[in-house]
């Protein structure tokens, strides 16, 4: 897949821009769309968002669009500070890259690089989304984590390995591939 490390930022900026999009759509839809719904009397999640005038973040409501950009700008970093670099070492200490078959590799990859930035992220969420109102516990913010990654580590495990990263490898292909057949030959 990526050849170089330009390759590289531009994959993580592809996979973070549909991931980031995905969750927030799961955080606020399905995971919490009913608390919303029954809190504000609207009849859909997205007037319940504009009832309570945006989503709570970081003590504050703020608009969808900035829960986005935070939640992207975070994801992308952690993704080429620690998800890619990480995911691949990992892999490549149980299989040989040489000599597994792409699919098998890309599989671990995709395990490990899951098994990295849901807790990483959750740990972050957990944060952004702490009721500060109710004044800062470690054990709640704990328990606030430990929850998030039980709600997001089947869905990221899923998406990942059987919706997002097979489009985003797609895209890639379509925007690189006979980039990356001329530098082969």
């Amino acid at each position: 897949m990526p050849k170089n490390q330009a390759q590289r930022m531009i994959f993580a900026l592809l996979t973070v821009l549909v991931t980031v999009h995905a969750y927030v759509f799961y955080s606020l839809y399905v995971v919490n769309g009913a608390t919303l719904k029954s809190v504000t009397g609207a009849d859909s999640v997205l007037h319940a968002i504009q009832a309570q005038g945006g989503v709570y973040m970081f003590g504050h409501m703020l608009p969808i669009w900035a829960v986005i950009l935070i939640e992207f700008c975070f994801a992308y970093t952690l993704e080429c500070v620690m998800g890619s670099p990480s995911s691949f070492k990992l892999a490549s200490k149980v299989f040989d890259p040489r000599t597994t078959h792409p699919v098998l590799f890309e599989t671990a990859i995709i395990c490990a690089t899951v098994g990295l930035m849901c807790p990483a992220m959750s740990f972050l969420a957990a944060l952004f989304y702490y009721p500060y109102y109710e004044g800062f516990h470690v054990l709640t913010f704990l328990a606030n984590w430990l929850k998030l990654v039980c709600y997001n580590f089947p869905f990221a495990y899923f998406t990942q390995l059987f919706f997002i990263q097979p489009f985003i490898r797609t895209v890639f292909k379509a925007l690189f591939g006979r980039k990356n057949k001329a530098s082969a030959e």
